[in-house]
Parts: structure tokens; C-alpha cells; sequence
């Protein structure tokens, strides 16, 4: 079921114990009808059928994944994930390999609504969920292990909410964002261009998406520097990083933003446009800023290029769950649409995209009562060497 570059993934007509494996989560979580009575490893429950398929992308437009009908990696992690319920085993913080589940998702969300900080709600018992944990049991009088076990279980269900209004720890990061000043002096921004090396992406007669991606984002790099502010790719021209990697490069770099760039592709001959995507899982869990990022970046492009706006969406897509930072992916235009493809083999509109893209990251950074109409921020860059 897996190699060395990772799982292979599964699609409709395959069988197997893989298969048998995913049909037992489906159905654990109600997606699939029961199994047979006699609990035998019967020929429908190792094939791949329609139902399977119909089940996966189910789950998969639950769960903010990107629905395919397949299981890959990502949607095998997430249906794994989503067996867990709080109280199902001891959670503690791994920094070798932190613990994942939908009983993390519930701690953190038990804890946020109780005023505690342990980060956004991801999944990942990291040291965040940690701290804010060691907080909660030593304001209740427990033992401050860091340990979510029977005791601790008890007290959070016993106490009632105590913050409303939305999502307090998220929106002091959007207040942190702007009270740390308006210039980009000092600041750090991942850019990640997709794909990359013997991956190509999307491909436009010669070109490719990770040409392209990668031209923009070199044009974006110069844009950021010359502001002022520190910017890094996640690759060279011939490499191409795993997801885990690129975010690794992100985290380690303690980036203030992280931008996925990507160009898209589609059996219609009508889509076209530019979307955007934050982490997210649909239901209220979300990055602030990163959504807030995630608009405006979006709306940049889309005004000083004509690309059609295709709005924003939330994923937990790993590049976006991974990161430490607020992380946006921006697919910029359809290289199937005939219009699209021309304007982005321009490299006038790449250097407008990058143009977009500080704008953008610079009004992140402002006041509100500071904030020009979209579209109309030009950066004095005068400003940013002084």
C-alpha cells in the first residue's frame, strides 16, 4: 500500500486488505452500511465499488480535502484521524510524533471555549495545546502533567463556556498582527511554488505550472525584498519538496506568512478564474489571519489583473494544517482556459500577480482606519530603506 515516496493511492475497481481497511473506517463513522453478519472478509468488502468512492468523497468534502474519490496519504490520515473520540485514549504532547485525532480537535476546541490558549484547533497535540492544557489543570487544581486523562476529562465536561464571541486566541492574532507596526522590515515570508524537479504540474504546451509558479514567486521574492522584508522559497528550479518538507522549511524559518502558489486545470472548458484556500475545517475552526490573508490576496490579484474572483475556501490540506504561521495557497488561473493561459504566459501579468501579492502582505500589517480601497495600495518603497 505504500513505497518509499509514500502511500500509493487508492481509486475505484481496486481490492485488497487496503481497501477492506478503508471500507471498516467508512463504516465506523456511518458512511458505509454495515458489514456482513458473519463478519467475513467477503469479496465485496476488498473492492474499491461505487459506494466506496461515493462514501470517500463524502468524507473528503467534509473534512475540507480535496475531493477525488481517492485515498491518498492525506484522506488515509484523515479517516484514521477521525476514529478517535475524546476520552478514547491518554493524549499527551510527543515532540517525536506528536499525537493527531478528531479527540485532539475536541481537546483544543474544550479548551479554546474556556478562554485557554492552546493554539488553533488542528488536530496536532503540539506544545501550544500543551501549555494551554498545563494552564487549564493548574487553575482547577489538578496535577499540571500535560496529560488529558480521566481527571482532567471530568473537569473540562463539568465546566460550562466561559468566552464567546468567536475565536478570541485567533483574533489576538489578527490584533498582534497590526499592532506590531505596519512596516515589513524584519518580516519573513515563505514562498512556496508548486510542484517542481520531475513534477511538473500542469502543463501549457512547452511551459509548465512549475515554471510559472516559480517565476512568480522569484518575482514576488524581489518585490518583498526590495520592501524590505525577508522572503525565502521553498525551492530550487529542480527540486520539488514533499508537503512535510516544505512546512518543515517554514516552521524552522519562523515565518510571519506563509504563500503556496499554483496554476489549475480543468476538463471544462469554462473554468478559469483565481481561488484561494486557508486552513480551515468548514465548522468554525479556522485561521483568522490566514483567512484574512487569504481574501486579500486574492482580491489583489483579481483587481489589477481581471481574472475572475472564485473566492476563498477552507482546507486542512497539510501545507496549510502544518504550518506555525498563517498559510495561504493562491491558484492563480486556469492553464486549460484559453484566456487564462494567455494572460499568465505574460510575464507583465506575473510581474502585476507579484505587484498583488505585496500589496497584499503589506495591508495585513495596517489599521483598519489605514486600509486603502482594493486595488489602490501602491508601496512607497522610499519608506521601507529609511
Amino acid at each position: 500500500m505504500a513505497n518509499d515516496d509514500g502511500m500509493y493511492p487508492l481509486r475505484p475497481g481496486d481490492r485488497g486488505a487496503a481497501v477492506a481497511d478503508v471500507r471498516a473506517a467508512l463504516r465506523s463513522l456511518e458512511l458505509l452500511v454495515p458489514a456482513p453478519a458473519d463478519g467475513g472478509e467477503t469479496e465485496s468488502e476488498t473492492r474499491y465499488d461505487e459506494a466506496t468512492e461515493l462514501a470517500v468523497r463524502h468524507f473528503q468534502q467534509v473534512r475540507g480535502l480535496t475531493v477525488d474519490g481517492h485515498v491518498g496519504e492525506e484522506t488515509y490520515r484523515a479517516l484514521s484521524e477521525a476514529r478517535w473520540s475524546l476520552g478514547d485514549r491518554l493524549l499527551h504532547h510527543d515532540p517525536e510524533r506528536p499525537m493527531r485525532g478528531d479527540d485532539v480537535t475536541n481537546l483544543q476546541e474544550r479548551l479554546l471555549e474556556l478562554g485557554y490558549d492552546a493554539g488553533r484547533a488542528d488536530g496536532i497535540l503540539g506544545p501550544e495545546t500543551e501549555t494551554g492544557l498545563r494552564a487549564f489543570q493548574r487553575d482547577y487544581g489538578l496535577s499540571a502533567d500535560g496529560q488529558c486523562g480521566p481527571a482532567t476529562l471530568r473537569a473540562l465536561r463539568q465546566l460550562g463556556r466561559k468566552v464567546t464571541g468567536g475565536r478570541p486566541q485567533l483574533l489576538r492574532q489578527s490584533a498582534l498582527m497590526v499592532e506590531s507596526g505596519p512596516h515589513l522590515i524584519g518580516r519573513v515570508i515563505v514562498l512556496d511554488p508548486g510542484h517542481g524537479g520531475p513534477e511538473t504540474g500542469v502543463t501549457a504546451g512547452e511551459t509548465t505550472e512549475a515554471d510559472l509558479a516559480f517565476d512568480l514567486a522569484s518575482r514576488i521574492e524581489g518585490s518583498l525584498a526590495a520592501a524590505g522584508a525577508t522572503a525565502y522559497l521553498t525551492r530550487g528550479r529542480e527540486q520539488n519538496p514533499s508537503p512535510a518538507e516544505r512546512t518543515a522549511f517554514a516552521n524552522d524559518a519562523r515565518a510571519d506568512l506563509f504563500l503556496s502558489l499554483h496554476m489549475d486545470a480543468h476538463d471544462s472548458e469554462h473554468a478559469r478564474g483565481v481561488a484561494s484556500y486557508y486552513y480551515g475545517t468548514g465548522s468554525g475552526a479556522s485561521s483568522t489571519v490566514g483567512e484574512q490573508f487569504a481574501h486579500l490576496v486574492r482580491r489583489e490579484v483579481v483587481a489589477r489583473t481581471g481574472l475572475i474572483d472564485l473566492g476563498g475556501y477552507p482546507k486542512t490540506w497539510d501545507l496549510l494544517r502544518m504550518t506555525r504561521m498563517p498559510a495561504v495557497r493562491l491558484d492563480c488561473g486556469y492553464l486549460s482556459h484559453e484566456v487564462d493561459r494567455r494572460l499568465l504566459l505574460d510575464a507583465r501579468l506575473r510581474g502585476t500577480v507579484a505587484s498583488a501579492v505585496l500589496a497584499a502582505v503589506q495591508r495585513l500589517f495596517l489599521p483598519a482606519e489605514a486600509d486603502p480601497p482594493t486595488g489602490t495600495f501602491v508601496l512607497d518603497r522610499s519608506s521601507s530603506s529609511g
